[in-house]
C-alpha cells in the first residue's frame, strides 16, 4: 500500500512500515496517511489531507504505550485487516471572514484576555441566550468532547453536538444538541477569535458579526482509532508527563 508519513521522528517508524508492505508514495497520491506523533499530528493530517484515510500511531519517544499497543503490533494488526475503521464527523464554523472546520472542536474566544466577550446565541434560528458574558463558546463533536469541552463542563457525550460556555458569568447551561442542529453566535462586544482544532489559522470576528456552527456532511475515516485512544496508554502518558514536571 502506498502511504504518506506525517509527523515528527519518522525515522523511528519508516522501516517498520516497509516491513509490512507499506511504501512511500513519493510524488504520487497516497492511499493512506500514516500519522506518527500524538493527537495534534492526526488533527493536522485530517486538515491537510481531508479526503484520504488516516492511520494514527503514537510517537513512543513522547507517548509510551501499553503492551497491547506497541507500534509494531499495531502496524501488524492493520496490515492483517484487524483494525476497525471509524468515521468521525466534521464540523464547520462559517464567519464573514471565512470558514474553519475540525473533527474535535470549534472555539470562539475573546481576543483580549483582560476583557470578557459578550454575545448572544441562536439555536436553529431561535434565540437561546439574549446576552452571555464570558471567555467564549465551544462547539464540539463527540470525539472532541474528551478535550476542551470536557475541561469546561467536566463531562463528555457520545452523540450529537456539544455547546459549552467558557467561564460564563451567567448561570447558562452547557448543551448537547441533535447532530443536525445549527448554532449561531452574534458578537455584541469583542472582537473574538475563531479557532478550529489545532489549526494555526485564526479568523477575527468583529462586533456585530455572526458565526454559524454546524455539522458538515463530510467525515474523516480513521483506522485504529480505538487502539490510538487506549485508556491504559493514556495513563502511561500522564505518568510520564508528571515525572517530567517533577524534575
Amino acid at each position: 500500500m502506498e502511504i504518506k508519513l506525517f509527523g515528527k521522528n519518522l525515522h523511528n517508524v519508516s522501516a517498520m512500515l516497509e516491513k509490512y508492505g507499506f511504501c512511500d508514495s513519493g510524488n504520487g497520491t497516497p492511499e493512506l496517511i500514516v500519522t506518527y506523533g500524538g493527537d495534534g499530528a492526526l488533527l493536522g493530517a485530517v486538515r491537510d489531507y481531508p479526503e484520504i484515510p488516516k492511520f494514527p500511531l503514537r510517537d513512543t519517544e513522547t507517548a509510551p504505550t501499553c503492551a497491547l499497543h506497541q507500534t509494531e503490533k499495531i502496524i501488524a494488526g492493520f496490515a492483517a485487516g484487524k483494525l476497525a475503521g471509524c468515521e468521525l464527523p466534521c464540523i464547520i464554523a462559517a464567519a464573514p471572514g471565512g470558514e474553519l472546520s475540525g473533527i474535535n472542536d470549534l472555539v470562539l474566544h475573546s481576543c483580549d484576555p483582560a476583557c470578557a466577550l459578550r454575545f448572544r446565541v441562536f439555536i436553529d434560528g431561535e434565540l437561546h441566550a439574549k446576552e452571555v458574558f464570558g471567555d467564549g463558546i465551544c462547539f464540539a463533536t463527540p470525539h472532541g468532547s474528551t478535550g476542551y469541552f470536557r475541561s469546561i463542563t467536566r463531562g463528555t457525550f457520545r452523540t450529537g453536538v456539544g455547546v459549552a460556555f467558557n467561564n460564563s458569568s451567567e448561570a447558562v447551561n452547557h448543551l448537547v444538541l441533535p447532530e443536525d442542529s445549527a448554532v449561531t453566535v452574534e458578537i455584541l462586544r469583542g472582537p473574538a477569535l475563531l479557532i478550529a482544532d489545532n489549526d494555526p489559522h485564526r479568523i477575527k470576528v468583529e462586533v456585530g458579526e455572526k458565526v454559524k456552527f454546524f455539522k458538515s456532511g463530510k467525515t474523516a475515516l480513521i483506522h485504529g482509532l480505538k487502539e490510538f485512544m487506549c485508556p491504559e496508554c493514556r495513563k502511561r502518558r500522564h505518568h510520564l508527563h508528571s515525572l517530567n514536571e517533577d524534575e
